[in-house]
C-alpha cells in the first residue's frame, strides 16, 4: 500500500498498515477538492461494508424529490411499529409520532436516526434509491436495505456497500453542487453539516460534534459515519484556509476485544490528523 501522492499523508498511511499488518481489512481514499489529485489511495477500488454511510443515497434522493413540484415536499411522515429499531438516533425517545419529511431526513444526518431512515426507504422506496445511485454514476456503492434489528437469510447482509475511491468522489460532487442538481447537493450538504457523530476521521478537527457549523477557524466540513460490530468507515468532506480535501476510510476487524476496536479509533483518527494539517 503507498500513497498516490502528497508526503504529508504519511503518518496515516503507516497507521493503516498498522492495521492491515495485524489483520484488518483497510480501504481509503483522499482527494483534493480544487485539483482532483489523489493524495491517498489504499485498496480504494474494493467493495466494502460501509454500515450507516450508504444512508447518504437516501439522503440525495429524498432531496431530488424535494425538487420535483409534483413530490409533495410538506408532506408529513408517520413512523410505524415496522420502522422500530432501538438503535442510533433520536426519534425512538421522542412521543412526536410524524415530522415532515425534511425533519426526518434531517434526524438521519445529523443522528443516523433508524427510526427515520426506516420512514423515509417506505417514502421514496429503495428501488428510487438504486435508481438514483446508478444515474449518478456509482457501480460499487449502494444503499442494500432498510435497517434491521436482525438479518436473517432472506434479507441483504449489510444496510449498504462501497468503494473509498467512490465514496470520496461522491463527497467531493456534493460540495461541488454537481450531484443530480446544485439545489439537491446543497440540501444534502446542508443536512451533513448537522453531523453529530466525529468519533471517528473528524475526532482529530477539534470541533464541538454538536454545533460545528459556523465555520470557526476556518474549518467546514460535513460527515457520514458508519459502525457495526466489525466496521467502522466515515466519508466526509473538510475544508480549510489552505486546501479542500474529500475522504473516504474504512476498516473490517474482528471485534473481539476494546484494545482491537481502539486501534481502528485510533487509526482513522490519525488519518483525520494528516488531513487537518493538509487543510490549515
Amino acid at each position: 500500500m503507498s500513497p498516490a501522492s502528497a508526503d504529508s499523508f504519511t503518518t496515516g498511511l503507516k497507521a493503516l498498515e498498522f492495521l492491515a499488518h495485524n489483520g484488518v481489512k483497510v480501504s481509503a481514499r483522499i482527494d483534493d477538492i480544487s485539483s482532483g489529485q489523489s493524495l491517498l489511495a489504499v485498496d480504494d477500488y474494493i467493495v466494502m461494508p460501509t454500515a450507516s454511510v450508504g444512508k447518504v443515497l437516501l439522503l440525495i434522493d429524498v432531496a431530488a424529490h424535494l425538487q420535483d413540484s409534483s413530490f409533495p415536499a410538506l408532506q408529513v411522515l408517520e413512523r410505524t411499529a415496522q420502522d422500530e429499531v432501538a438503535e442510533a438516533g433520536l426519534w425512538q425517545h421522542l412521543q412526536v409520532p410524524a415530522l415532515p419529511i425534511s425533519d426526518v431526513a434531517a434526524l438521519v444526518a445529523a443522528t443516523s436516526d433508524t427510526v427515520a431512515t426506516n420512514v423515509l426507504v417506505r417514502a421514496v422506496g429503495l428501488d428510487s434509491v438504486r435508481r438514483r445511485t446508478e444515474a449518478i454514476g456509482l457501480r460499487r456503492t449502494a444503499m442494500l436495505d432498510r435497517v434491521r434489528a436482525t438479518r436473517g437469510p432472506d434479507d441483504a447482509p449489510h444496510v449498504s456497500l462501497g468503494s473509498m475511491r467512490e465514496l470520496s468522489w461522491l463527497f467531493g460532487s456534493l460540495v461541488r453542487g454537481e450531484i443530480v442538481d446544485q439545489a439537491t447537493s446543497g440540501l444534502v450538504t446542508e443536512w451533513l453539516s448537522g453531523n453529530m457523530d466525529l468519533s471517528l476521521v473528524a475526532s482529530a478537527f477539534g470541533m464541538d460534534p454538536l454545533a460545528h457549523r459556523d465555520g470557526r477557524h476556518g474549518l467546514h466540513l460535513i460527515n457520514k459515519t458508519g459502525a457495526d460490530s466489525s466496521i467502522r468507515v466515515e466519508a466526509g468532506v473538510l475544508r480549510g484556509p489552505r486546501a479542500g480535501v474529500s475522504y473516504a476510510v474504512a476498516a473490517s476487524f474482528a471485534d473481539s476485544d476494546l484494545r482491537s476496536r481502539l486501534a481502528v479509533v485510533d487509526a482513522l483518527r490519525t488519518v483525520g490528523e494528516d488531513i487537518l494539517e493538509y487543510v490549515v
